[in-house]
């Protein structure tokens, strides 16, 4: 019997999630699983440049891997014909694949691609392409992912629970992140392990309450304003897109000049810092440590970019 009366719990919130089409998961990683599962995909090609948790959730499932290098525009060098029960998985790199690529990796892949959009939560999935998102790496939610895929599977789904794993969220927003960045890290390693899932209550709730013209808006307005000013000394060719996850600055002396920038306060993370341990992999460890992704999201504003900025200017590695 439904409880009635008593105190009252989080109130739904009006309004339509981003990607209400598309199939609402628990995280990325476990999107993946989804699609493999979903298609018997029991080989799949990955680069070099990414997480380690994707190889390790291949493994534990018994799907084979086969690793790829990537060139200097961060594009795959790879030159295999994926057959039935394989696929390639490409990651769109700080959101620098747009749909036209899509759709030439898609025919040059047989039509085996899958697309991580981690890092371009806004650009619509290409017809016909397996697609995941990231909820976590543009908005406050305990958990979340999306999946564009024309398979799914039968067996129903148990739903995520993250009621005791808000604390780093609440805490921030009503203090500051260095205070609750211990349960952040927590949360984000749970996911290494958890099962495939779907989305939880709570995150689909909030997601349904965003103003996403409004993020999307301020993402870009920001990433504008680090390109005009520090496009001159980036060593990667930047391009602009809607809604951007970050603005990525690739520069000499990288780890220098993001303690400089954690030392004042503006927390700029190693993207896969598993790629470090890699040999034979020069180019991809030098972007790991060398490309910084400035955060430019719907937290902050122009004078917020410009702090950022005086800051770069001020190690001597970027020029003004």
């Amino acid at each position: 019997m439904k409880e009635i009366g008593g105190y009252f719990g989080l109130e739904e919130l009006s309004g339509t999630e981003y990607y209400a089409d598309l199939i609402p998961l628990n995280s990325g990683r476990n999107a993946l699983l989804y699609i493999c599962l979903a298609k018997n995909i029991r080989k799949l090609y990955l680069p070099y440049f990414l997480c380690s948790c994707i190889s390790d959730m291949c493994r534990e499932h018994g799907i084979e891997v086969s690793f790829y290098h990537i060139n200097e525009q961060l594009m795959p060098l790879l030159e295999a014909k994926p057959h039935d029960g394989q696929a390639v998985y490409v990651v769109n790199y700080y959101g620098r694949l747009d749909c036209g690529a899509v759709e030439r990796l898609q025919d040059r892949y047989n039509g085996r691609l899958i697309v991580d959009n981690t890092h371009a939560f806004f650009q619509a999935p290409v017809s016909g392409v397996d697609t995941l998102y990231s909820c976590r790496k543009f908005f406050g939610v305990p958990d979340g992912a999306y999946l564009a895929t024309d398979k799914k599977l039968v067996q129903p789904l148990a739903r995520e629970e993250v009621r005791e794993n808000m604390g780093h969220i609440l805490g921030r927003y009503e203090k500051c992140a260095s205070g609750f960045y211990s349960e952040y890290q927590k949360n984000d390693d749970r996911f290494y392990y958890a099962p495939l899932k779907r989305m939880s209550k709570i995150s689909s709730n909030i997601l349904r309450g965003l103003n996403y013209e409004m993020i999307s808006e301020k993402r870009t307005k920001n990433y504008c304003w680090l390109r005009q000013k520090l496009d001159t000394s980036n060593l990667l060719e930047t391009e602009l897109h809607a809604g951007p996850f970050c603005y990525p600055l690739f520069c000499k002396n990288g780890i220098q000049v993001r303690q400089y920038l954690i030392q004042h306060g503006v927390y700029i993370p190693t993207l896969w810092p598993n790629v470090l341990q890699l040999e034979n992999c020069p180019l991809e460890k030098n972007f790991a440590k060398n490309i910084l992704p400035i955060p430019c999201d719907q937290r902050y504003n122009l004078a917020d970019m410009k702090i950022i900025t005086e800051l770069l200017w001020q190690t001597g590695v970027i020029q003004p």
